[in-house]
C-alpha cells in the first residue's frame, strides 16, 4: 500500500512558519527610512522657515531607490570584510545598511535646519546617505527572502514582508508626526528639540532590523548560485563602480553653475520657468550618466576590468528581458513601468504640505492620512490582489491607473473646500484605496516579467525604473504650486496619468499577440 501523500501545510501554519515572521519585522526595517527622507523630512523644513520649493527638492534624496540596480551586484558579488566569514554574505551586507541608516538618521537628528544657510545641505547629504542605505538594505532583504524558501513560500512571505514594511511606514510617518507635536514643535512654534527627539526615536526603532538580522539564519544556495569572484577582481569591480560614481556626481555638480545660467536663458525663451528648470536638470543628469558609463567603458576596454565578469552582472539580465519581449514590446513594457505611478508619486510629495496649507494639524494629518491612509491602501492591496486572480492582472492594471488618476481630481475638490474633516476622510479613502488596488497589480506585472534566473538584477531595474520619473518631475512639485496654485496642479498630475492609459493598452495587445504567436 503505497503511502499517502503528506498534508500540505495551512495558511495559519504558513502564516507561523519561521521565515514567513522573519520577512514582518525585516519589512518593518525597510519601511522606517523611506517617509523619514519624503513626508516627515518635508513637514520637518517646512516648520523650520523653507521654502516650499526647497522642501520638495529634498525628495531626490531618495533617488537611490530609483538606482539601486547599478550597485545591486556589488551586494551580490562582493564580501564585506570580517563579516561575510562570520554572518554570511545577505546577512553580513544586511547588518552594514542597517547601522548606515541608524547612522545617517542620527546625523540628521544632529542638524538644525533654521541654524545656518548650510545646515539645508548638510540635511541633504544625510538625507542621501539616508536613502542610499535604505535602498542597498531593500536589494539585501529582497535577495533573502527569494534565498531563504521555496517559491511555494514567496507569496506568504511577500505579503508579511508588505505588512511589516506598511508598519514601518506608519510609525515613521504617523509615529513621527504624534511625536514631533507632543515633544513641542507646531506650524506656529517651530522646535528643533522636537524634530531631535523624534529622528532619534526613528533611529531607536531601526534596532529592530538589527535584531532580526543577527538572529535570523543564512540563507543556504548552493556555491554555484553565488559564483563569487576572486579577491582581484572584486578590487577591480569596486574601482569601476567607484570611479563611474564618482564621474557622475563631479559632473553633475560641476555642471551645477552653468545649468543656473541655461534655465534663465531658456526661462526667458520658453516663457516657462519650471518647463526650463526640468528640461535643464534632465540634461544634467543624461550627461551625468553619460559620463560615468563612458568612464566604465574606458576602464572595460583598458582591460583593468574583466568585460566577462561586467557582462555577467549587468549585461546578461537586460539583453536576456530584450530576447525574450523583443525590442519594440520591451520598450513599451520599460516607458509603462517608468510612468505607471507618475500621478500619485508626483503629487505625495507634496501632499503633506498641502493639508498642512489647509491648516490641517501634524496630529490630524498623522491619524487621518498616515494611520486610517494607511489602512485603506491595505485593504486596496487585498482588494487589487483578488480582482487579479478573478478579472487578470493586464484589466486591474488598467483598473488601477485609471482610479490613480481620477482620484487625483479629488482633491481639487479638498483644495477649493478647504479646512474640512469630512471631506478629507473621503478623499484619503478613494486615494488609497485606488492606490492599494494598483500597486497590488502592478507588483504581479513586475512578478510576471522577471525571469527566474536573473530576479535579483531584473527586479532591481523595474522597481528602480517605476519611481526614477515621477521622483524627478515631483522634485519640482513645489515649484509647480508655486506657479500655478493647488487646483492647476492636481488637474495636471490627473493628466499625467493619461498617456499611462494608454501604454497599458498597446502593451496588452502586444503581449496578447505575442502569446499567440508562441503557442
Amino acid at each position: 500500500m503505497a503511502d499517502p501523500e503528506p498534508r500540505p501545510p495551512s495558511p495559519i501554519e504558513l502564516f507561523f512558519d519561521r521565515r514567513v515572521v522573519t520577512m514582518l519585522f525585516l519589512g518593518f526595517s525597510a519601511g522606517i527610512p523611506l517617509l523619514l527622507i519624503f513626508s516627515s523630512l518635508s513637514l520637518w523644513l517646512r516648520e523650520a522657515g523653507a521654502e516650499r520649493a526647497a522642501v520638495t527638492y529634498f525628495s531626490w534624496a531618495a533617488l537611490g531607490y530609483s538606482f539601486k540596480f547599478v550597485w545591486a551586484p556589488l551586494v551580490d558579488q562582493l564580501s564585506v570584510p570580517g563579516l561575510t566569514a562570520r554572518l554570511g554574505r545577505r546577512r553580513a551586507w544586511m547588518l552594514v545598511a542597517q547601522v548606515i541608516i541608524i547612522m545617517s538618521i542620527l546625523s540628521m537628528a544632529m542638524i538644525d535646519p533654521s541654524s545656518t544657510r548650510s545646515s539645508l545641505t548638510l540635511m541633504a547629504l544625510a538625507a542621501v546617505m539616508l536613502g542610499f542605505s535604505s535602498a542597498t538594505q531593500d536589494i539585501v532583504i529582497d535577495a533573502y527572502r527569494i534565498e531563504s524558501a521555496e517559491p511555494e513560500l514567496q507569496a506568504m512571505m511577500s505579503a508579511t514582508y508588505i505588512a511589516g514594511y506598511r508598519i514601518g511606514m506608519l510609525v515613521a510617518g504617523a509615529g513621527s508626526l504624534f511625536l514631533a507635536d507632543w515633544f513641542g514643535s507646531s506650524s506656529e512654534i517651530y522646535n528643533y528639540q522636537a524634530w531631535q527627539w523624534t529622528y532619534s526615536a526613528m533611529a531607536l526603532a531601526m534596532l529592530v532590523g538589527v535584531t532580526t538580522t543577527l538572529i535570523i539564519r543564512e540563507p543556504r544556495v548552493p556555491q554555484a548560485a553565488n559564483e563569487p569572484i576572486s579577491n582581484h577582481d572584486t578590487v577591480r569591480f569596486l574601482l569601476l563602480f567607484v570611479i563611474a560614481i564618482g564621474g557622475f556626481v563631479s559632473v553633475f555638480f560641476v555642471s551645477s553653475e552653468s545649468a543656473g545660467e541655461a534655465k534663465a536663458s531658456l526661462a526667458a525663451l520658453l516663457g516657462n520657468p519650471f518647463l526650463a528648470a526640468f528640461i535643464t536638470e534632465s540634461l544634467r543628469l543624461v550627461l551625468a550618466l553619460f559620463s560615468a558609463w563612458l568612464l566604465a567603458l574606458l576602464l572595460v576596454k583598458s582591460g583593468i576590468v574583466d568585460y566577462s565578469m561586467v557582462e555577467r552582472t549587468y549585461l546578461l539580465p537586460i539583453r536576456d528581458f530584450f530576447e525574450r519581449y523583443g525590442w519594440s514590446l520591451a520598450w513599451i513594457l520599460l516607458a509603462l513601468i517608468g510612468m505607471y505611478r507618475i500621478a500619485d508619486i508626483v503629487l505625495g510629495v507634496i501632499s503633506n504640505v498641502f493639508y498642512q496649507d489647509l491648516g490641517f494639524s501634524k496630529s490630524e494629518i498623522a491619524s487621518v492620512v498616515k494611520t486610517f491612509g494607511l489602512l485603506m491602501t491595505i485593504a486596496g492591496g487585498f482588494v487589487g490582489g483578488l480582482l487579479a486572480l478573478r478579472f487578470g492582472v493586464i484589466r486591474i492594471l488598467l483598473l488601477g491607473a485609471i482610479l490613480a488618476a481620477a482620484t487625483n481630481l479629488l482633491f481639487m475638490l479638498l483644495a477649493d473646500i478647504g479646512y474640512n474633516m469630512f471631506w478629507l476622510y473621503v478623499v484619503i479613502s478613494a486615494d488609497n484605496l485606488s492606490a492599494g488596488i494598483a500597486s497590488a497589480a502592478f507588483v504581479a506585472f513586475l512578478s510576471s516579467l522577471t525571469n527566474v534566473s536573473f530576479t535579483a538584477m531584473q527586479y532591481a531595474i523595474f522597481s528602480s525604473l517605476m519611481t526614477l520619473i515621477p521622483k524627478l518631475l515631483g522634485g519640482y512639485s513645489g515649484s509647480m504650486v508655486d506657479a500655478m496654485g493647488y487646483p492647476a496642479f492636481f488637474l495636471l498630475t490627473a493628466i499625467l496619468g493619461v498617456p499611462v492609459l494608454l501604454l497599458i493598452m498597446v502593451a496588452a495587445r502586444k503581449i496578447e499577440i505575442q502569446d499567440r504567436r508562441d503557442s
